[in-house]
């Protein structure tokens, strides 16, 4: 797989201003990160992480936590940045491995532990789906020693529904087990304040029910994720919702969508990598 450019790298002097007034700072609200907890407005080292990693700069938002990575949530939070440049780019591998091991050494409680596990479970994920190395045992393993982990009422336990949502589904194609995973997943985000992962489990709940040919349920839900990620400013994770909502739009309206898709994919350098046979599909 080629490995994408550092998305930083493509912002000339200033862009990264012009781009934080055109979307926004938007509330800074939890993060879709396991140990991440409440980013909270008023503090500013996570408002300096929010606006790199929203923007793809995550070894950047990273390296914003490593005079703090002895603390397990730090360390944890650094981790689900250096994990999230993987799936999002497809690169860093050794970097997320590194900090992993790290954040699993610093854990002290079972809530913590299984916040380092839930994001091993994810590395495992992204390595599998990508393509990388088959790590799907792994996956499953670790979400399941997260799940034995974390107290019913843990911040991380939505976040590890969800991912097992994502297992069962793209890895164990298994959409009907996904289908419940993501509903408690969301029912989580939403009693917690998770927003960022609200904008994830509306799209993955409507991309089921395009699925099944419920073409107005997924257009709402498609359309909400978009809503959530433009009111944040999370502008990396904008265009895969704009191409998401094109699936279920008819024409114009979806070409409209996949052009600016395609256009804010090539401003972040073609970040996500895997947004790009969508918007640029191979002819037949």
């Amino acid at each position: 797989m080629a490995e994408a450019a550092d998305p930083c790298s493509h912002f000339a002097p200033g862009l990264n201003d012009v781009l934080l007034g055109c979307f926004g700072e938007g509330n800074v609200a939890d993060t879709a990160m396991s140990g991440a907890g409440s980013t909270g407005g008023d503090d500013p080292l996570q408002r300096a992480i929010w606006r790199l990693r929203s923007r793809g700069c995550w070894t950047d938002a990273a390296a914003l936590l490593t005079p703090y990575a002895h603390e397990a949530g730090a360390a944890v939070q650094r981790t689900a940045l250096l994990v999230e440049r993987c799936l999002f780019t497809g690169q860093g591998w050794s970097e997320a491995e590194d900090a992993l091991r790290a954040a699993e050494a610093t854990a002290r409680d079972d809530d913590e532990r299984g916040a380092a596990a839930c994001e091993r479970g994810q590395l495992a994920y992204a390595a599998t789906v990508l393509g990388v190395r088959d790590r799907a045992d792994e996956a499953r393993s670790a979400l399941g020693r997260a799940a034995a982990l974390l107290s019913p009422g843990s911040r991380t336990r939505p976040l590890l529904d969800f991912r097992r949502g994502l297992v069962a589904e793209h890895l164990a194609d298994a959409p009907q087990a996904a289908r419940p995973a993501y509903h408690r997943a969301h029912a989580g985000a939403e009693a917690h304040g998770d927003t960022l992962l609200l904008s994830f489990t509306w799209r993955h709940l409507a991309a089921l029910a395009l699925r099944d040919g419920e073409v107005a349920e997924a257009r709402k839900g498609f359309a909400e994720s978009l809503r959530i990620r433009e009111d944040l400013g999370f502008l990396v994770g904008t265009a895969p919702a704009l191409a998401a909502l094109a699936e279920a739009e008819p024409e114009p309206e979806a070409s409209r969508l996949r052009d600016e898709a395609r256009r804010l994919f090539h401003l972040l350098g073609g970040i996500p990598t895997w947004l790009a046979d969508q918007l640029h599909p191979a002819p037949s």
